[in-house]
């Protein structure tokens, strides 16, 4: 198999031969990890919880981190899941990796499509697959929504989404999602929503695909799958707790794989992710400090303030050359958008000519940071 290098590695190879000035602190926007100290419960229901990790962990998980992440989601989306339309996991990106090698194994010539710009463990996926890639991008044209024709509907096997998406922070409304549930059900692909930005928003919460499913009376949740994550949500990155849930038969098969891949959560860590789960307010408090974050950009950048996720997708003139000349001159690290980017049949990068700029810091070291991106945009 042969993956590329991640985007961050191809960063690093970048900027390896620049200085950077020495009396500047280091600015990095460019990874999505929130940069706050997980909140002290959560902490605290880790420490308390110690003493488990004499005990092998279910690969089903524990009853009460089931019970929790069932719980959330009929607070938030008003879904009453059952039990066995669950699967608790060990963060998403090892479900992202080792699903669709489950899923796609028994299918000739397998057919993946998912958004570009992407989450780059989705292509490696459709490496380790063997699959064919259709890529779906998204740009300024299509108000960065994703599309596929009939014939292309036709061919996949499945199709991932990622809404709140990253990098561009476009959002689909209940009907747009509604709308791919009804073209899963016309082809008969697997349709998966990474909504692993569900949580992080400005004003009004974003709909779910499975919320979307039964909002058009697809009750038995056939074909559709979504996926979540507490690293977000909760300032916890390293907790690794996720989830996937929606169709239980393909779930009950995918439960007994994962009896054989070793992705079982230790104790301790499902005891804090049911905590932090449970509780909303640490989740408001991380969204004010975003909401103030876009604001800041608004003032000094002109951005909008987008509906979701932390990420700006700024439209620059060379990506390149800003990105070497912010590290240069301010210490500040940004993301090319190529790098999230593959080009398409046509050979365009839909992430070439963009930046993506990860607002994960507090008000006063983002104001310092969009300060420099300004600087060097107006001279």
């Amino acid at each position: 198999m042969k993956f590329e290098s991640y985007p961050f590695e191809k960063l690093n190879t970048l900027l390896a031969d620049i200085t950077a000035p020495t009396d500047k602190e280091l600015i990095a926007l460019t990874i999505g990890e929130p940069q706050f100290e997980t909140p002290s419960f959560i902490q605290e229901a880790l420490k308390n919880s110690s003493s488990l990790l004499k005990k092998y962990p279910k690969t089903a998980g524990e009853d009460e981190t089931r019970k929790a992440i069932l719980s959330f989601n009929k607070k938030r989306f008003n879904i009453e899941l059952k039990n066995e339309e669950i699967i608790p996991c060990f963060g998403t990106r090892e479900v992202l990796f080792n699903f669709p090698q489950f899923l796609l194994f028994d299918v000739k010539d397998p057919v993946m499509a998912f958004t570009n710009p992407f989450y780059q463990i989705y292509e490696g996926a459709a490496i380790a697959s063997r699959a064919k890639i259709i890529l779906l991008n998204l740009n300024v044209e299509n108000y960065f929504k994703p599309s596929m024709s009939e014939e292309q509907m036709q061919e996949a096997d499945l199709v991932i989404l990622n809404f709140p998406n990253n990098p561009t922070a476009s959002v689909l409304s209940l009907d747009e999602l509604g709308e791919w549930v009804k073209l899963a059900l016309k082809h008969d692909f697997v349709l998966l929503n990474d909504e692993c930005y569900s949580e992080i928003y400005t004003n009004t919460p974003p709909p779910s695909l499975l919320e979307a499913a039964i909002h058009i009376g697809h009750i038995s949740l056939k074909n559709i799958l979504v996926i979540n994550s507490i690293s977000k949500r909760s300032s916890a990155p390293g907790l690794r707790s996720g989830f996937i849930a929606g169709d239980a038969t393909i779930l009950k098969d995918y439960m007994q794989y994962r009896t054989y891949i070793g992705c079982a959560s230790p104790l301790p860590l499902q005891a804090a992710a049911s905590a932090a789960w449970l509780d909303e307010e640490h989740v408001a408090v991380s969204r004010r400090i975003y909401k103030k974050n876009f604001e800041i950009a608004q003032e000094l950048l002109g951005t909008p303030i987008p509906e979701a996720s932390f990420y700006i997708w700024l439209r620059v003139d060379d990506e390149i050359a800003l990105t070497i000349r912010l590290f240069k001159e301010h210490h500040v690290k940004v993301l090319p958008g190529s790098y999230l980017g593959r080009e398409d049949e046509n050979g365009k990068n839909p992430g070439k000519g963009y930046i993506r700029i990860a607002l994960v810091h507090n008000p006063e070291k983002t104001r310092t940071a969009l300060e420099a991106i300004k600087l060097c945009l107006n001279s």
